[in-house]
């Protein structure tokens, strides 16, 4: 097991006996009933189909016997020639409707996959890579619909043997249970490998997610790998993922590799048994030579369904342990739960917190018996270093997180008894990187008001700046974003996802401002969007721009999850204390005074030096 020592296993893992997984897919096989059941009759007949073939040479060894004319020859060939036209007849539509059935139960169990993943909450994706999640939603259901069809075909063979089986009785019951005694042993050899293949194939699958969320984290940030000259370093991350991806799976194929070679002796032993007991048989004159070719070529039909579940035992492994990985993400329980799922009315945006305390983990308290109230229509810039719980309100607002006790209420509501999904509605969130899709610009600003009109757009767009910053686009609203909206500058995507939230018209507006430089004409553009927002919405600014936190109403300054002042700038800068200081740190730099300031100073720095030369070259 050292090869399996690092590989990660996911905390919502885990691990379902038979009757669970069956249970689990038998409900996705339900509403497919009929396809179903016209699946099983072409199987009953391709099985009968093909037990006759066998059965038709063996009586007609035995005719040819008594009477060699042609006609008992050319039935015998027109029999064996309806056997297979029959077969293949039966099998191509029974593939052609498990193809459909199956890609139709493919897509639900992908389909409840996706939206399981989608609704989870923020903190689900704090732990769990999302390239581990996006394996589990394409391959494992994949492998999922592979090792059903698979099953098909062995339970077609199987249902042949059966058939089989009532022929040899009837033929002679004592050979028909020197066989049935065999396959015992076969059924035992192949069942004692099943819990080792499942396991090693489970482990084998969890490396090779590991290898996928390495590849999608390395292309995601291929330019910053890029920028810092650190494609070596990527490569020989993905090497170490790789190989241990490599080394897993050559354990699995160590133990996957014993299962047919012994299968294939046991039913070597068995045939051998046959052919020598229906030897004596045929001697004693108990049964035919073509009852006794009957028997022998009836042993791989017997033992072939079981050799063929043995082989393919890695495939059969893999998606059974697929179908566990996928049940797992879709029974994955979010954080974040509802007590009630009532429709808000259109929200005012009163927002009171009321000794709420919140957590990342354990060992990770962020606010303790915390208290804030923001009034309908008020604009609230939260300020403070690093951690001291500016997102975390922000994030408990827009109920992206769970909190572990006290309460929030939104207009006097429990924000726990909403819809989310209505509730959300009335909610504009703009995070500190703004993230667009591929599209139009046009797309983006209507990502969550599709019926919005390019003439709305246009309209809210000319507010900001009289509309100049659609003319430093190519196409105008047409202009393509690119990947992440990568063809767009900083200040572009800003403006983007402001007019997003414009057009959406939410009651409440929460803003985790960028920190990235812009130009001073982009800024300006900005604050006008910001200011369209503020004056119709509650809004909750984590601000990074002095201009932001200048506009807000009120002033929230926070430490270590405990609020210490509050006010407007001009009082807080005057007391002097803690927001003074940070004033003094991050904004100050940013004021007009200060730019004149020190445009003053670097001049009069400059006459100093002029004046300096000046009197050196007269000393002179």
């Amino acid at each position: 097991m050292g090869f399996f020592a690092n590989i990660d296993v996911e905390a919502y893992d885990r691990k379902y006996n038979d009757r669970e997984l069956i249970a689990g897919m038998a409900a996705y096989f339900k509403p497919h009933r009929s396809k179903l059941i016209l699946i099983t009759v072409l199987l009953a007949v391709i099985a009968l189909a093909g037990a006759a073939m066998p059965v038709f040479v063996a009586r007609g060894v035995d005719a040819i016997q008594v009477d060699d004319s042609d006609l008992v020859i050319a039935i015998l060939c027109l029999a064996v020639l309806a056997s297979g036209v029959i077969t293949w007849a039966a099998n191509w539509w029974r593939r052609r409707l498990t193809a459909r059935a199956l890609g139709d139960i493919v897509l639900a169990l992908r389909t409840d996959a996706f939206d399981a993943a989608v609704h989870q909450d923020l903190s689900f994706y704090d732990k769990f890579s999302s390239g581990r999640v996006v394996s589990r939603i394409t391959s494992d259901t994949k492998d999922f619909g592979d090792v059903v069809t698979l099953l098909t075909d062995v339970l077609s063979q199987f249902m042949q043997a059966a058939i089989l089986g009532v022929v040899l009785v009837f033929i002679d019951w004592r050979l028909a249970l020197a066989v049935f005694l065999f396959l015992p042993i076969l059924f035992l050899a192949a069942s004692g490998f099943r819990r080792a293949m499942r396991r090693v194939t489970r482990r084998g699958m969890q490396a090779m997610a590991k290898v996928n969320a390495n590849i999608k984290e390395s292309v995601a940030g291929i330019a910053v790998a890029k920028n810092y000259r650190q494609e070596a370093a990527i490569y020989g991350e993905f090497d170490i993922a790789n190989t241990e991806s490599y080394g897993v799976n050559v354990q699995r194929g160590f133990v996957l590799s014993l299962v047919f070679p012994l299968l294939n002796a046991l039913g070597g032993l068995g045939i051998a048994m046959v052919v020598y007991l229906g030897g004596l048989s045929v001697v004693a004159g108990a049964v035919t030579s073509g009852a006794w070719y009957l028997f022998v070529s009836s042993l791989d039909r017997f033992f072939f369904p079981i050799l063929n579940l043995a082989a393919f035992s890695a495939q059969v492994q893999a998606g059974l342990s697929s179908a566990e990985r996928v049940f797992a993400l879709i029974d994955a329980e979010s954080v974040v739960i509802q007590n009630a799922d009532e429709t808000p009315p259109p929200i005012q945006g009163d927002i009171r917190f009321e000794q709420v305390k919140f957590q990342y983990s354990d060992k990770e308290q962020v606010l303790d018996d915390f208290n804030l109230h923001i009034r309908a229509g008020e604009s609230v810039a939260l300020v403070g270093h690093t951690g001291a719980g500016k997102s975390s309100i922000a994030k408990l607002i827009a109920r992206f997180y769970e909190f572990q006790g006290g309460k929030i209420l939104i207009d006097g509501r429990d924000i726990r008894s909403f819809d989310l999904a209505a509730y959300r509605r009335q909610l504009g969130v703009v995070s500190q990187i703004p993230f667009l899709f591929s599209g139009s610009v046009a797309d983006n600003i209507r990502y969550a008001q599709h019926d919005a009109g390019d003439d709305e757009i246009l309209e809210l767009a000319r507010q900001i700046g009289d509309g100049e910053w659609l003319d430093t686009l190519p196409q105008g609203l047409d202009t393509q974003v690119g990947e992440r909206g990568n063809r767009l500058s900083m200040g572009q995507r800003q403006l983007v996802v402001l007019m997003r939230v414009l057009v959406q018209n939410p009651a409440i507006f929460i803003l985790d401002e960028a920190t990235a430089s812009i130009d001073p004409f982009t800024e300006w553009q900005i604050q006008q969007a910001l200011n369209l927002l503020l004056s119709r919405t509650t809004s909750i600014l984590i601000a990074h721009r002095l201009s932001t936190v200048k506009a807000a109403d009120r002033i929230i300054v926070l430490e270590q999850g405990r609020i210490i002042e509050e006010g407007n700038h001009d009082a807080l800068l005057a007391s002097g204390g803690h927001y003074a200081t940070l004033y003094n740190t991050y904004f100050r730099h940013q004021s007009l005074a200060y730019v004149e300031q020190s445009g003053e100073m670097a001049a009069a720095a400059k006459r100093n030096r002029n004046a300096g030369t000046l009197s050196l070259r007269q000393a002179s």
